[in-house]
């Protein structure tokens, strides 16, 4: 039973969620800041997103598998269905109950969150969406994921609705600034898939698989990787400029100016796809080093404004 558990647990993907849940939290915080914050949306929220993740997860060991990208050359860490650990038959049926408890925390959070007919049918809208999207990504006929879409799913999930998204949630309403920090949560979670891909980009050349690292060849995704950095950077920074603040509360953020201007040197250094495996870790790290600080920043600044 225990090593069932760790097998599914392995499945899951845990040290893929917290990109998931750092945008919510973002999202929430910036609620804060305006003074319109809720425990259960945002409880609700991360549940939410947790569960979206690891479908999305289930869904690309099963997709991935089924085309034969699973192999023995791709450099990457063993996944479960490619180990024999489990079959195609039980993530498939894993993948249905983690859509159906989706759905439950998915409608829990919009009703409870939500009054008006017209937010509540929008936000189911995109509940659905992004359930197809999580599965669509690697499983179908014509998986994005396998066209060089992934970036562009990415960026919109984990960066424009799930900071925006989680903030309407919690005021029930959009501003313009927002898009900064939808920007730089979108960036940096597309900064961690670019390194995923530049490790497997020979394989997936190979499968068939045409991500944007892929199209890009090597030294250029090098480039785009380091555009994400600092187009992230910029966006917080912005924001964060555009408070009506002391700029000496901002001062903390600066040190994601060095995470990850290491992360982006190691990086440009990497001259084998091997080589890139170690930095997918730290490239999680530093997207949640950058968002941690932005946020510490923003509860600072309004609790001292």
């Amino acid at each position: 039973m225990n090593n069932s558990l760790c097998i599914w647990v392995d499945a899951a993907r845990p040290k893929t969620l917290p990109l998931a849940l750092v945008s919510i939290l973002t999202g929430s915080v910036l609620a804060f800041s305006v003074g319109s914050w809720s425990w259960p949306v945002t409880g609700l929220a991360l549940l939410t997103a947790t569960l979206l993740q690891i479908l999305s997860n289930l869904a690309n060991d099963y997709g991935d598998a089924l085309k034969g990208t699973d192999n023995e050359q791709r450099l990457g860490p063993m996944r479960a269905i490619q180990s024999g650990a489990v079959s195609l038959a039980d993530m498939k049926q894993a993948m249905i109950i983690n859509v159906l408890l989706t759905i439950v925390s998915g409608l829990a959070l919009v009703f409870y969150a939500l009054d008006s007919a017209q937010s509540i049918a929008a936000f189911l809208a995109l509940g659905v969406l992004a359930i197809l999207a999580a599965i669509a990504y690697t499983v179908g006929n014509k998986p994005y994921g396998y066209v060089g879409l992934g970036d562009v799913s990415v960026f919109i999930f984990f960066g424009l609705l799930g900071v925006s998204g989680s903030y309407f949630l919690h005021t029930g309403q959009i501003e313009w600034r927002l898009l900064l920090p939808s920007l730089g949560c979108g960036l940096l979670a597309v900064s961690v898939l670019n390194i995923n891909n530049m490790r497997d980009i020979e394989n997936d050349a190979l499968c068939g698989k045409r991500t944007v690292v892929v199209r890009l060849g090597q030294q250029r995704a090098k480039i785009y990787h380091l555009l994400l950095l600092v187009g992230a950077l910029c966006a917080f920074a912005s924001y964060l400029l555009l408070q009506d603040c002391s700029a000496w509360l901002s001062v903390p953020f600066l040190f994601s100016l060095i995470v990850l201007f290491e992360h982006g040197q190691a990086v440009y250094r990497a001259s084998q796809p091997v080589q890139m495996a170690p930095l997918l870790p730290n490239a999680v790290k530093c997207a949640l080093v950058t968002n941690v600080l932005f946020i510490s920043v923003v509860i600072a600044q309004t609790i001292l404004r």
